[in-house]
């Protein structure tokens, strides 16, 4: 599926395609499942995905009967997979249904709409792009300069897509491996001022540059433990978390020469850091720590903290996520933070399918709900030009909101 349509509030029948794409077929062969067929029976994995059987047995290892999950990479067994029996029951039950009948089966699922009560900022969903087969399980996303060039990291064999702002793909790159140039496992991706990609590779514990055009440029490997957040400053200055070392670095490179010219640690003792922004305004950096329940009771939900750091880091200011929480109408889980033009704090919440503008007025922060309608899992987003560019990796596609005054033109 390599565009969606533009507004999926239409009939019923863009719906059930979309159920057929995005349910009734194996991710990885692209066959529809078939209860008849022993081969193509969906199978649930022990990590919760479904794969045909077929693909199961091509996957794992003959003499262990083990497999790699390809789209978390949790390790299986083959003897623990089970028969997927909603999916088949779908599957009849759609076969069985006319679409004359007053209701469908299935309504797709939209995101969390803003709560009663809820303010909103007046954005409109616009248009969409990508979809499974296209982007496979995205976690990262930037713009490049004043093209509008969309970048896109995934768990494709093109490790980098790069798109047009009307969602044409107009390159692919990052080959995926191990070796120089290569990329192994890419968490997140920014654009310097310049026009260079660089992304965090956790599974090669390293970050990597490349041209626009998908030219290896650096491979920097010093002091990670594990890379996550990335992002670049005014000056080109490439920032990065790590999670597993506690730290905020800031990486100094010149470009043109494929070379380190400095690397220091401004921030370290952090927990857990994953997103990392920072605001070309301002020049504030924001990062997001994420705290491990160290409970043995069962919760759903994790406590995040962000921080904000003057531009020679210094602490600005901090907030959690219960804090947030007491102003909102919904339990907020902060997954992911941003700047907007205007050098105020953007949240996404991954869990309830939103994004969150948070304003910093003397000594108060001001919550506001900005989207809330055909998000499921957002992971990243940027905002440009008075309209967001959200990644979902719920449905594996970039979606575009504009606000209702504005016409979109750059999507025409």
């Amino acid at each position: 599926m390599s565009l969606m349509a533009t507004q999926w509030r239409g009939s019923s029948d863009g719906i059930l395609r979309e159920i057929q794409i995005n349910l009734l077929e194996c991710k990885v062969c692209f066959e529809k499942f078939c209860r008849q067929q022993r081969e193509r029976r969906p199978q649930n994995l022990s990590c919760g995905h479904v794969l045909c059987l077929e693909c199961i047995k091509a996957l794992s290892h003959p003499l262990l009967r083990k497999l790699e999950c390809p789209f978390c990479r949790q390790l299986c067994s083959v003897d623990s997979t089970s028969h997927c029996q909603v999916l088949c029951d779908l599957q009849e039950l759609l076969l069985s249904w006319s679409p004359k009948s007053s209701a469908p089966p299935y309504r797709a699922k939209q995101g969390c709409r803003l709560p009663a009560g809820a303010s909103s900022s007046g954005l409109n969903f616009s248009a969409a792009f990508g979809g499974w087969g296209t982007l496979i399980n995205p976690t990262g996303i930037a713009v490049l300069g004043a093209s509008g060039g969309i970048v896109v990291v995934h768990d494709g064999e093109k490790r980098v897509l790069v798109f047009c702002p009307q969602g044409r793909q107009l390159n692919h790159f990052g080959q995926r491996g191990q070796a120089s140039g290569e990329i192994c496992y890419p968490v997140d991706v920014a654009v310097t001022p310049c026009g260079y990609v660089v992304v965090t590779d956790a599974g090669d514990k390293a970050v990597k540059v490349f041209t626009s055009r998908g030219h290896h440029v650096l491979t920097v490997k010093e002091s990670f433990q594990m890379p996550w957040g990335v992002d670049t400053d005014s000056r080109g200055h490439v920032l990065v978390s790590d999670v597993q070392a506690g730290t905020l670095s800031q990486v100094k490179v010149d470009f043109a020469c494929g070379r380190v010219l400095q690397h220091r640690t401004p921030l370290s003792e952090l927990q857990h850091p994953k997103a990392v922004a920072c605001c070309q305004v301002t020049g504030n950096t924001a990062v997001m720590e994420h705290f491990t329940d160290d409970t043995q009771s069962p919760v759903t939900h994790q406590r995040t903290r962000l921080k904000v750091f003057t531009r020679d880091f210094q602490l600005l200011y901090e907030t959690d996520s219960f804090s947030l929480s007491l102003q909102s109408p919904v339990r907020l889980n902060m997954s992911g933070v941003a700047f907007d033009p205007a050098g105020d704090l953007l949240l996404v919440d991954s869990t309830q399918g939103m994004i969150w503008s948070l304003k910093r007025l003397e000594n108060e922060s001001i919550l506001t709900p900005l989207v809330g309608d055909h998000l499921i899992r957002p992971v990243g987003l940027v905002s440009l030009n008075n309209m967001l560019i959200i990644l979902d990796s719920g449905d594996h596609a970039v979606k575009i909101y504009f606000p209702k005054s504005e016409a979109p033109s750059m999507m025409s």
